[in-house]
This record gives C-alpha cells, sequence and structure tokens, in this order.
C-alpha cells in the first residue's frame, strides 16, 4: 500500500481549468463516494480549494489507481479525462506525502506562506472522515501534516506579512489605488476568503464605507458588525456599487454572479467613474469580459499571484527551514507508522510460534501420557521458554528499526519466511 496524488493546481493548470474542477460541499462528498467505490482505492481524502484540486488516496498499484482517480475526478467535475491529462500532477509515495506536508505549510500556494491552506486541508480530512473515505494511514498523514503546518508558522517566519489570499486582495486594491483611505469598498461573499478580505480591510490605514454583501443576510451582518461596516441583502449589490471604488468578490457561487451587462448597467449610473473589481473566487464571480466595460479594472486570481510574488521575497528566504521541518515531520511519520505496523507483525510472528508449539505438544501427547501434572508443567515452560529466546532477537532488532528502510525489509522478510499475512 502506498500514497497517491492525482490533482490539478494553480501551477499546472490555468484558471479556466481550474475554475472547472473547483468542487463545491456536495460535489466533494459526491467525488470521495465515486472514489471509495473504484477497486484500486483503499483510502481518500479530497483537497479542492480556489487554487487546486488535489486527491489523496491510499491504494495498491500506482498506475492503475492514477487511472481510477482520473476517471472520479472527470466523471464528477464534467471534465473530458483528456482535458485533465494535459495538466494533471501524479505523485506517488513519498512524493506525494511531502506534497501533503509543503501545502499545509503554504509552500504550494500563489501566497507562499498563506495560512488558510492549513485550515482547508484539516477540513478536507474531516470530510473524508465523515464519509468514511479516509482510515488510519491517510488520517495519521494528514494530522502529520497539519501538526507541521501549525508548527512551520509557529518557530519560522514563513507567514510574516501578507500571507494570505484575502490579505493579499487587500493589498493588491490598496497598490493600485494608492491607498484605501476614504474609499467606498463593497466586499461580496462573506465565507472564509470574504471574512478574510473584510478583516484586512478594517486594518488597513482609514477605509471609508464598507458594505458586506452575502447570500445569507444574517452571515452578512455578522461580519458587517464585527469590521464596523454595514450589511445588505445579495440583490442589493448593483445599488451599492454605485457609490463604490472597491469591489472585492470571493463567493461559494459555482456561476458567474457579476455579468459585463451588470457592470455596464453599473457604468452607466456612475457616469464610467472608475470602480477596480478584484475577483479572487474560483470559480470567478465576475465575467472575464467585464474587463472590457469602460472605467472598470479587473483583477483576478492570475493578476493576484503576480502581485503577490513581487511581496514575498522575505518569506521565501524561510522556506528552507520550514523544508526541514517537513523532512523531519515525513521521518517521524514513518517511524510511527512503521512502529505501528510492526506491532501487529511482532503479535502474529509470536502467535504463529505458540500455535506451532501447542501443534508439538499435542502431537506427542502419548509420548508424554506417562508424566504427572508438575511435569507436563515444566515441559510446558521449557518449551514457552525456548520459543521465547528464539524470538527475542529479531524481535528487538524489527523494533529497533521501524521506521527504516532495514525495518521495511526485515518485516517483508518476516512476512514470507513465516507465511504471515501482508
Amino acid at each position: 500500500m502506498s500514497f497517491v496524488l492525482v490533482g490539478l493546481n494553480h501551477k499546472s493548470a490555468p484558471l479556466d481549468l481550474l475554475e472547472r474542477v473547483c468542487l463545491a460541499d456536495a460535489a466533494r462528498a459526491k467525488l470521495l463516494v465515486e472514489i471509495a467505490s473504484r477497486p484500486e482505492i483503499g483510502e481518500a481524502v479530497v483537497v479542492s480549494t480556489c487554487q487546486r484540486t488535489e486527491l489523496f488516496a491510499v491504494a495498491e498499484r500506482f498506475h492503475p489507481a492514477v487511472g481510477d482517480l482520473r476517471d472520479a475526478l472527470a466523471a464528477v467535475s464534467g471534465v473530458p479525462v483528456a482535458d485533465l491529462a494535459l495538466h494533471v500532477v501524479e505523485l506517488h509515495g513519498d512524493d506525494a506525502a511531502r506534497h501533503l506536508f509543503r501545502l499545509a505549510c503554504g509552500l504550494e500556494s500563489s501566497v507562499v506562506g498563506e495560512t488558510e491552506i492549513l485550515g482547508q486541508v484539516r477540513t478536507a480530512a474531516e470530510e473524508a472522515a465523515e464519509a468514511a473515505t479516509a482510515g488510519p494511514e491517510l488520517s495519521a498523514l494528514f494530522r502529520r501534516a497539519v501538526a507541521v503546518g501549525r508548527r512551520a508558522r509557529a518557530t519560522t517566519g514563513i507567514a510574516r506579512g501578507v500571507a494570505s489570499v484575502s490579505a493579499a486582495a487587500v493589498a493588491m486594491a490598496a497598490d493600485r489605488l494608492g491607498g484605501l483611505a476614504g474609499r467606498a469598498v463593497v466586499v461580496l461573499g462573506a465565507g472564509t476568503v470574504g471574512e478574510g478580505m473584510a478583516v484586512a480591510l478594517a486594518g488597513a490605514a482609514d477605509p471609508g464605507a464598507v458594505v458586506v454583501a452575502n447570500r445569507s443576510r444574517a452571515r452578512a451582518s455578522a461580519l458587517a458588525r464585527r469590521i464596523g461596516g454595514r450589511a445588505v441583502d445579495f440583490g442589493a449589490l448593483a445599488n451599492e456599487l454605485l457609490d463604490a471604488d472597491v469591489l472585492l468578490t470571493s463567493t461559494g457561487a459555482t456561476e458567474t454572479v457579476v455579468t459585463k451587462a451588470d457592470l455596464e448597467a453599473v457604468q452607466h449610473e456612475r457616469g464610467g467613474r472608475d470602480l477596480l473589481v478584484v475577483d479572487v473566487a474560483v470559480p470567478r464571480d465576475v465575467a472575464p469580459n467585464a474587463r472590457t466595460v469602460e472605467g472598470v479594472t479587473l483583477l483576478d486570481m492570475d493578476d493576484l499571484r503576480t502581485f503577490a510574488a513581487l511581496g514575498e521575497a522575505g518569506r521565501r528566504r524561510e522556506v528552507a527551514a520550514v523544508e526541514a521541518l517537513i523532512e523531519a515531520g515525513l521521518d517521524d511519520h514513518h517511524a510511527t507508522m512503521s512502529g505501528r505496523r510492526a506491532a501487529p507483525l511482532i503479535t502474529e510472528l509470536r502467535a504463529r510460534a505458540e500455535q506451532m508449539r501447542v501443534a508439538e505438544l499435542d502431537r506427542i501427547e502419548a509420548r508424554l501420557g506417562g508424566l504427572d501434572e508438575r511435569e507436563r508443567e515444566a515441559v510446558d515452560a521449557l518449551t514457552r521458554s525456548m520459543v521465547a529466546k528464539l524470538l527475542h532477537e529479531p524481535t528487538v532488532r524489527l523494533k529497533q528499526a521501524a521506521g527504516t528502510a532495514k525495518g521495511d525489509r526485515l518485516a517483508a522478510s518476516l512476512r514470507e519466511l513465516f507465511d504471515l499475512d501482508p
């Protein structure tokens, strides 16, 4: 059994393809069920965010498992396998595990060191546990990845400064406008990223009026109170944009919520006054062709990646320290899991030896008929002692080597020599 990763991310696939494979809650649940039905897959976790949709699995054979995972993703997302094949990432064993650890530490994000991904990795594991598709192997791996991600942020400077998509979106808007002081801003969406943008905005230098629009008015109201803003219904967006300087948007919608026609109508009412739109949703909230509307500047995740790359030099100097934590975390994980695998193997070896000892005593039962109870106990104790001494050294060496390549070889040899279950 080994770890397998199949997926697409912002490094391997264009934004329009990432939009097509980005999965809402119900689709992620459906994909987990689909994966679990595949014959080569033992366990599975799906991580789907605005920057990636990646399937982690435990499988017997790599190539058949990759085929199963690609087919499952195509079936649920509706994207043909041929389209996925051009951009899909396929990793195996330690490379797949290392990618997960890098993901949890923020090294695979467009904003290096971003903090939001850690919660998304944890949530993915929880969803898989609830769906009963994450067994002991993946559950342990994800727990270790989350722990290393926390340690990286606590002991290095990888998350220093702007280290989230939300904060980067606000910083990009401020950079484009020369600051947000006195600017009227509408935040569309009160989910994790929308909340992050609103909080980052509230911390900016003297922002103007801040309006939060969301399909759930209660959630919008709670966020607006938190940042000292005002909440409106989702349907009031067009009216609020008449006086806005900036629209920051990141909803969980699976289709466009702001069309070119919508912005044309708004701009007509505004008299063409400049409007900056920062759309960091995937799939995008704002139709890409809206960037042709006069007076509208539309920025999306591609622009955010370019902006973030310019300001992350300091955090990149922390990458080596984080990578050292990752390697140590992988070593710890291997040692823990190997130790767990060694314990039942040792138990089974001793059980097999005990079975053979008892069988041999039963075989010569007739020849022991002349022994009294005390003599029988002495024979039983003697044979027990001989078996224990015979197995002592192999047991000690297997425990000492657990978590190493040598330990794996010794375990494999024991299984082969004594015909033990794999």
